[in-house]
């Protein structure tokens, strides 16, 4: 059964979605929709900005949130999903993939998101870090003796997981997990502590705006974020999307449970390669492949 995979932030490149716009007629339709949608040529950065522009929240999200479901609309018949998933913000773009959103919703709610973590960023002092080579239960009992908040935030393949909170907390958890033995603790280049407490702000102003979107019936089940389950009721897609945010990402789960329904074959639709990479340190058994 093939599982379709979309990436979140971090896998931006300058130049993505560009060979869709230039040989694609109704992928370039859709991306200068997309200009109209959010008020600025976001083409012009995704194709010819820099790393620097890219690098904006507000111009990640929806960039990454394009270049994927352009991406599968564009196959068209050839896009038959079994199941799906996506990593954080490639929740929502699975969602769009899969009919439970459309497209202009979709990209709407994604710049809302976007706009909504950019300003609880604002708010406080707080940063995400990577951990390598440490159980998962003896990164959440560390995190959960350190003062302050710091929790685990993305489950992402086994010996792999990100943690999120205030920078002195996570600083601190930084330090008390080296020497617990990881072989490394390292602070990531992100605007905030995306999926903790410290997005709670967030999360209040973006569930206004899902609780007004219609969520239709997908065509495949949708493996979510939160629980690493599949969902096809349009109800418990919707609660599920507002809890996300403060919310860890059990890709770990989500990937195993996926298999254990039937996936043997994962594609990942977006830009960058990085959930191919967790794909095959979860299930080194699976096939993985990717388009962009």
């Amino acid at each position: 059964m093939k599982a379709y995979v979309f990436p979140g932030q971090g896998a931006q490149f300058v130049g993505m979605g560009k060979d869709l716009y230039d040989n694609n007629a109704e992928a370039r339709e859709l991306f200068e929709r997309a200009n109209e949608i959010l008020g600025f040529r976001i083409t012009d950065l995704m194709f010819a900005g820099t790393d620097e522009d890219l690098r904006q929240t507000k111009v990640t999200q929806p960039a990454i949130f394009l270049h994927s479901v352009i991406l599968a609309k564009s196959l068209g018949a050839d896009f038959r999903p079994d199941m799906v998933a996506g990593h954080s913000l490639g929740e929502f773009s699975a969602l769009v993939a899969a009919g439970a959103l459309d497209f202009e919703d979709g990209l709407r709610l994604v710049a809302a998101r976007a706009g909504a973590m950019q300003k609880a960023c604002e708010l406080t002092d707080s940063t995400m870090a990577a951990v390598l080579a440490l159980p998962d239960e003896k990164v959440e009992e560390i995190c959960a003796g350190i003062d302050g908040v710091v929790v685990c935030a993305n489950y992402n393949c086994p010996g792999q997981l990100v943690i999120s909170g205030e920078t002195a907390a996570v600083n601190a958890a930084c330090e008390a997990l080296k020497a617990a033995g990881a072989k490394r603790a390292l602070i990531l280049k992100v605007g905030g502590a995306f999926h903790s407490p410290c997005m709670e702000p967030a999360r209040a102003e973006l569930a206004r705006a899902i609780e007004a979107t219609d969520i239709h019936r997908p065509v495949c089940p949708v493996f979510q974020n939160v629980d690493a389950l599949p969902h096809s009721d349009p109800a418990e897609i919707k609660a599920n999307l507002v809890a996300q945010l403060t919310a860890p990402v059990r890709w770990t789960q989500t990937v195993r449970n996926m298999i254990a329904d039937g996936a043997s074959e994962f594609i990942e639709l977006g830009p960058g390669k990085v959930l191919q990479g967790l794909v095959a340190k979860i299930d080194p058994a699976a096939t993985v492949s990717g388009m962009q």
